[in-house]
């Protein structure tokens, strides 16, 4: 069993930055593919990247719309997940999801099997 603990949201103005992080308990983070998602109010949810297991290599995988602002990197000695996120835009306004799946990347979100209870991102503009 992985828990998943997301921390770092809060009001931003556009343009500005913020650095989402993930904690993850358990022995074995370095086999998960660990994921962002975001759900804006009214919205479905929406995959925004993803970093795979240290055995796959740690590649990353991001939605266009963030390709480019946003960075996601992992510290397998301290089971963390970082989403870095730059030049916010007020569409990037949304709670953010921390995900973990063993396996290969997916950026379906029914292919994750353990989530945070995430963290609320507001970027006004």
């Amino acid at each position: 069993q992985v828990q998943l603990t997301e921390s770092g949201g809060g009001l931003v103005q556009a343009g500005g930055s913020l650095r989402l992080s993930c904690a993850a308990s358990g022995p074995t983070f370095s086999n998960y593919v660990m994921a962002w998602f975001r759900q804006a109010p009214g919205k479905e949810r929406e995959f925004v990247g993803a970093i795979s297991s240290f055995w796959r290599g740690g590649s990353t995988y991001y939605v266009d719309s963030v390709n480019g602002r946003f960075t996601i990197s992992r510290d397998n000695a301290k089971n963390t997940v970082i989403l870095q996120m730059n030049n916010l835009k007020p569409e990037d306004t949304a709670v953010y999801y921390c995900a973990a799946k063993i396996g290969a990347y997916s950026a379906s979100g029914a292919a994750y099997d353990y989530w945070g209870q995430g963290t609320r991102v507001t970027v006004s503009s």
